[in-house]
């Protein structure tokens, strides 16, 4: 059976079950996915230790990224049923959003930079039914009826959504309109990245964040939407991070991108430090460079 469906069964069940008992039967799931997929739970294991930078990790706190990631995908299925504006005030509180009205009142627009942390698809919905113009850079699923099932949901809400292979030519029309694009910034998926130290040790991460704000002479505002106590949510809003002035046609050179990741990585390696069960990556992310 596809990943269609079990999306399209996901989506059936979430939307016949109360949501407690919807979070029961993801939370055993999850545990059936922890206990059987032994290259997942490996991938997991050893994240987690390079993050605590112990040799060991408890098997609860390995445990707990599969559930995570079960709630992460639950949020998703039932955000049409239960995201609505008194869901919002009451269970997501938010962090200096007054950080994105000051990005907005520029009329340039601005890159909003996150990680696979926490529910980020939740975030994605939530920032537009805030009143944000909001797209999100998405990277397209091999399997077209699942791409579209995940972008139908989250235009649903009044995002926009940038498949990657057009990134380039869309982000800066997008940007012209005044509009905050979403970047996932931790993971890189293809080989165009730039190798950088990251929680102590080299990888490749993406630096399409980078390089779009030094061009277009717009700042990086770096957000998360994490799951706190209780099955409550919490927007992060930090600081912009302003990109140097070029001048005229001046060239964005690779020493310029590398000293702008450097500057979000900073903040995505903070966040994740603080909540590592709701970093979700089922790979080994640590690996030799070329």
């Amino acid at each position: 059976m596809g990943n269609y469906y079990l999306y399209r069964m996901g989506l059936f069940l979430a939307g016949i079950f109360p949501l407690k008992v919807s979070r029961v039967l993801v939370r055993v799931l999850c545990d059936f996915h922890f206990c059987f997929s032994t290259t997942d739970r490996r991938a997991v294991e050893n994240n987690l230790k390079v993050i605590s930078g112990r040799d060991e990790v408890p098997a609860a706190q390995v445990r707990a990224v599969f559930r995570n990631f079960g709630q992460y995908l639950l949020e998703f299925f039932i955000s049409s049923r239960c995201l609505k504006p008194d869901f919002i005030q009451s269970n997501v509180r938010v962090q200096n959003l007054e950080h994105l009205n000051e990005v907005l009142q520029r009329g340039k627009g601005g890159i909003l930079v996150s990680a696979h942390l926490g529910s980020w698809e939740l975030g994605g919905t939530v920032l537009p039914m805030m009143g944000f113009p909001l797209s999100v850079v998405a990277l397209a699923h091999k399997d077209p009826r699942v791409n579209a099932l995940f972008n139908r949901r989250r235009e649903s809400f009044g995002a926009m959504v940038i498949q990657t292979d057009v990134a380039v030519r869309r982000i800066a029309d997008h940007l012209q309109q005044n509009r905050l694009i979403a970047i996932l910034a931790d993971r890189d998926f293809g080989n165009r990245g730039m190798h950088m130290d990251f929680l102590g040790r080299q990888t490749m991460v993406p630096k399409g964040a980078a390089f779009f704000s030094l061009k277009m002479g717009v700042p990086i505002v770096p957000i998360f939407f994490i799951r706190s106590a209780n099955d409550q949510y919490e927007i992060k809003v930090y600081p912009p991070i302003e990109p140097p002035a070029l001048n005229g046609p001046a060239k964005v050179t690779e020493d310029m991108i590398r000293e702008c990741i450097r500057k979000y990585l900073t903040v995505i390696e903070q966040e994740i430090l603080k909540n590592p069960s709701q970093w979700l990556i089922f790979r080994e992310f640590w690996q030799p460079c070329a």
